[in-house]
């Protein structure tokens, strides 16, 4: 009860103090008015000890009771200073987010540059997540030709498609003894694209396309590798992927055919009978299939239509239109 109410009271002075615009302006420097610090559970412990022995060291006239306590206190003040310093002028910049599957961890990265000495034991999670797993480092210090820039990843696991938002990032630290809490609160705005998690189930890229342009399709038959689909109990060895199988990717089958000329849709209207999940997935597998296989595609999505190209932008922007897609 005492530690929720001590969370809650760091939220609402932050909260006073601190109304950012959202999103902020790279790059946010600590500033005094940006940097907040209060006891930490430690502290408030250590406080009620100084307590107790000011009482038995009056009550009993004792002289080394006073000095004692007296020296305890002010090097309690002293780490409240360290403490502040630790993170005070440190400034922060988001760094690049890579996007993903659904499914897979993204990684929300931000550059930390010090302009002063080292510090250490500074930590980073998200602000309304108390519980989470905060990320910690030491900051190198900005000298003898070091730009002094460190870099803080924050791992969130992306549970769907579409833009996984981070929200407020708390940067904090209890360094060096841990009698008080200094945190701060940035907020960039950090967003991840986050693609529909491939279905390896999906099987070869589909026949029954239609268009005016030449491209290559795959044919059933033996001649040329084409895609990998899942495993189904039937399949020769022959036709196991085994390097995939090597980078545990799990147990996917080869498949061979051969091509004919014509352009090659990806039509969301031709998966009939699946879900809108289903038929993303399904989608998502084929242009990377064949994005690998180096044929020409197209991506047909109520109200999208991406004309047959290849190369990363081409496969990028129809992965992106498949994250994004409202039905």
């Amino acid at each position: 009860m005492f530690a929720i109410a001590r969370e809650n009271l760091r939220q609402r002075i932050s909260d006073w103090i601190f109304r950012a615009r959202i999103p902020e302006q790279p790059p946010v420097v600590l500033s005094q008015r940006r940097v907040f610090i209060l006891p930490s559970r430690t502290g408030y412990f250590f406080a009620f000890v100084l307590v107790l022995l000011l009482i038995a060291s009056i009550n009993y006239n004792l002289s080394l009771g006073f000095l004692l306590t007296f020296l305890l206190a002010s090097m309690g003040g002293m780490s409240m200073l360290h403490t502040f310093r630790n993170l005070a002028r440190l400034s922060i910049s988001p760094g690049k987010i890579e996007p993903v599957f659904a499914g897979e961890v993204a990684h929300f990265h931000l550059v930390v540059k010090n302009p002063g000495g080292a510090r250490h034991a500074v930590g980073i999670r998200r602000a309304k997540i108390k519980d989470g797993e905060p990320t910690f480092a030491d900051i190198v210090p900005q000298a003898h030709g070091v730009d002094g820039s460190s870099h803080l990843t924050l791992p969130m696991i992306a549970e769907s498609r579409g833009r996984l938002s981070c929200g407020r990032l708390e940067i904090f630290t209890e360094y060096p003894v841990g009698l008080f809490h200094a945190w701060s609160y940035v907020d960039f705005g950090l967003a991840c694209l986050v693609y529909p998690k491939p279905d390896a189930g999906a099987g070869a890229l589909p026949m029954n396309n239609t268009g005016n342009g030449e491209g290559n399709i795959p044919v059933a038959g033996e001649e040329e590798f084409q895609s990998l689909r899942a495993y189904k109990p039937g399949d020769t060895l022959r036709q196991i992927a085994w390097k995939a199988l090597a980078r545990e990717q799990g147990l996917l089958v080869k498949e061979f055919g051969t091509t004919t000329s014509a352009d090659l849709w990806l039509d969301y209207a031709s998966l009939q009978g699946l879900g809108v999940e289903r038929r993303l997935s399904r989608l998502t597998w084929w242009v990377l299939q064949a994005e690998r296989a180096q044929i020409p595609y197209g991506l047909r999505l109520p109200g999208v239509l991406l004309q047959p190209s290849l190369g990363r932008t081409h496969r990028d922007a129809c992965l992106e239109a498949l994250a994004l897609f409202q039905p």
